[in-house]
């Protein structure tokens, strides 16, 4: 493996920085609580991840735990505080980074060459990284006054990972007050979130802006210095796009840049290959993706860096023009389960880190999830997903909404209304899984004429909606014993990929796996992440299909995702027909996409069947070429699972 690249953020860089990349990988965030302490679990660790800022009450009543744990003060901050929101997260925010700098206080004093944490920071270590090398040579010299000069200075590099944050941009509602006055647009849901960030005293942590564009979010940004350079070149507080296609990245990064600020990190995910939210996009994967990043990189570097010199001349400040060779980081994720695949990510499209979410909800080290979820993820296999929001059937949550609906008051009371965006019938935005909006909608739909079975098709995918503002968050509470597990619901959404790992993992097994030392923790059979990704996208289009309503337009979006993704079949053939890297099943590509092929071109017979085109030969759309299966009968019919249609139509579970 390559040696791992700094990032170099400024032209006064040193080991000594929190800037700079100690591992080729990092945690995502997960959910509102899986991660939510993450850092004070690995950090000291050297190792990077994110925390979800959307639940600032869940943040406050983790803070009140860590304080008591780590005997630090704590002052509740209560729901009538002014600007709450901002003061919960900045104050959790500080809890965890005081805890981490506590930690790396304590591992640094340990000896070396004892069993202890310290041997653990740098045997986890990636093998060809600087500071590993010179880890092993100092296990290899003998006692003296050399050997001790190199320990202090390894001593001295030893930095914590990076502790970032993440914000859905989209979930940014409206907060009012008590009388019912709208209140400013800073106290927004993301704006409350992103100030919370700003005034914390984390350094060089990153934003992570998911889920879409904010152009009034990222225009606040602007209200907050550390999100630009100081007088020695350093962003103290680090922005990160989380994006889907080079497309959206570069219209963000040149938005962002015409106000002076600089993406730190495009990190590229999988639309559908992923945990939590899932989006089928138009049927473009990230082989294509990738090999468009690499081939453009060079245009958010060299292309944005002229519109921030700008901004920073018209406010009056000095720009430290970044060094030579400076640009931002390409990191991607999503259903990345080998070292090998995480190899050919880095090798063959210059990626610089791969984001590793699912595998490390079976790590209790690293996350906070409860014995009962565990339980579920490391018995899922691959049968309780399959569903646009990947959700781990059997749950409490989907328990105790079945309760709800067989009590004859179906829905939430929605204590924390995060995901208010309904106005159906409201002035003010509910959410579809409240209480309120399930009475109004179910008898909406019991009052209107039509065919019975259809009705109950549609009752039943309002009455499945579950609570994610407040069940997802709840198994944190539970695996710290804040709550009783009977007395709060649950639910979970990991990756597709969480089918090949079937068992509790230590943290150390993990990052070795991830690395490519020791025995593989999935079966040689797992199919690549490419196979699995284009299968999910024909599982995506089939959905498609059956919900086609026969317009042009809706032809025409067909047409292109399916268009995209025979070209994405090339793509991925042509690179199964390479050489592996070690560790990464490829030949598991060519026959997933040779039936999937096959598949693809009997959904397309069945769209030209659907009754209500018109004008197919105007429209130039011939039947698909791969098509080699006889032409369906017209009487047959596809069905959708009522959970599955109803998951794709849910809001993201902060993902």
């Amino acid at each position: 493996m390559a040696a791992v690249r700094p990032y170099l953020c400024g032209s006064n860089q040193n080991l000594e920085t929190m800037d700079f990349m100690l591992h080729s990988f990092h945690i995502p965030v997960m959910g509102t609580c899986f991660t939510v302490d993450t850092p004070i679990r690995v950090a000291h660790f050297g190792i990077s991840s994110a925390i979800s800022l959307a639940d600032d009450l869940l943040l406050e009543k983790i803070r009140r735990f860590y304080s008591e744990k780590f005997k630090l003060p704590y002052t509740r901050i209560s729901m009538e505080e002014t600007d709450g929101r901002a003061k919960r997260i900045t104050a959790y925010l500080d809890m965890v980074a005081h805890i981490v700098g506590l930690k790396m206080d304590k591992i640094k004093k340990e000896p070396f060459f004892e069993d202890n944490d310290k041997q653990t920071y740098f045997e986890m270590l990636p093998s060809a990284s600087p500071l590993r090398k010179a880890y092993d040579r100092l296990m290899t010299m003998a006692s003296g006054k050399q050997r001790e000069l190199l320990a202090a200075d390894l001593t001295t590099r030893m930095v914590p990972g990076s502790i970032d944050v993440n914000v859905m941009v989209k979930v940014d509602r409206t907060r009012y007050s008590l009388n019912g006055d709208a209140l400013d647009e800073t106290f927004s849901d993301a704006k409350a979130a992103l100030r919370g960030f700003a005034n914390s005293s984390l350094e060089f942590s990153s934003m992570i802006f998911s889920a879409g564009i904010n152009k009034g979010l990222f225009r606040y940004m602007t209200h907050f210095r550390d999100f630009y350079r100081d007088a020695m070149g350093r962003i103290t507080k680090k922005i990160t796009l989380k994006v889907s296609d080079f497309r959206s990245a570069l219209l963000q990064g040149k938005f962002l840049a015409q106000m002076g600020l600089e993406v730190s990190e495009y990190r590229i995910e999988s639309g559908l290959n992923c945990g939590g939210h899932a989006f089928g996009s138009n049927g473009r994967l990230l082989s294509s993706i990738l090999k468009e990043f690499k081939e453009k990189r060079e245009s958010f570097s060299t292309g944005f860096q002229t519109l921030v010199a700008e901004y920073y001349k018209k406010n009056g400040w000095t720009f430290v023009t970044p060094e030579e060779g400076w640009r931002p980081l390409l990191t991607v994720q999503g259903g990345i389960g080998t070292h090998g695949e995480a190899s050919r990510l880095k090798e063959m499209y210059d990626v610089d880190a791969t984001g590793w979410g699912t595998p490390f909800l079976l790590v209790p080290e690293a996350v906070c999830v409860d014995k009962d979820l565990l339980e579920l993820l490391k018995n899922a296999g691959i049968s309780p997903l399959g569903v646009p929001f990947n959700l781990i059937r059997n749950t409490t949550s989907e328990k105790w909404t079945l309760k709800q609906f067989a009590s004859g008051r179906p829905g939430s009371p929605c204590p924390k209304e995060y995901l208010v965006s309904n106005t159906e019938f409201t002035q003010l935005p509910i959410c579809t899984a409240s209480r309120t909006y399930q009475a109004k909608k179910l008898k909406q739909i019991e009052s209107e004429s039509g065919n019975t079975h259809e009705k109950k098709h549609r009752m039943g995918a309002v009455l499945e909606k579950t609570c994610l503002c407040d069940h997802l968050g709840n198994s944190a509470l539970i695996a710290l014993g804040i709550v009783k597990p009977a007395s709060v619901p649950t639910v979970i959404c990991p990756g597709p990929n969480l089918a090949w790992f079937n068992r509790l993992y230590s943290l150390k097994e993990m990052v070795n796996h991830i690395y490519g030392r020791g025995c593989s923790l999935v079966a040689p059979e797992r199919p690549h992440m490419f196979a699995q990704e284009f299968t999910l996208s024909v599982d995506y289009f089939e959905q498609q299909v059956t919900a086609f309503d026969g317009s042009p337009a809706e032809l025409k979006r067909l047409k292109e995702y399916m268009d995209n993704l025979e070209k994405e079949a090339a793509t991925c053939l042509e690179i199964a027909g390479g050489v592996p890297y070690s560790g990464e099943n490829l030949e598991s590509i060519m026959p997933c996409i040779l039936s999937q092929q096959e598949r693809l071109g009997c959904l397309w017979q069945k769209v030209l069947q659907k009754k209500k085109i018109h004008n197919i030969d105007e429209l130039k759309i011939a039947p698909f070429p791969s098509a080699k299966h006889p032409q369906p009968d017209p009487s047959e019919t596809m069905t959708l699972d009522v959970q599955s249609k109803e998951y794709s139509d849910k809001p993201a579970a902060f993902a």
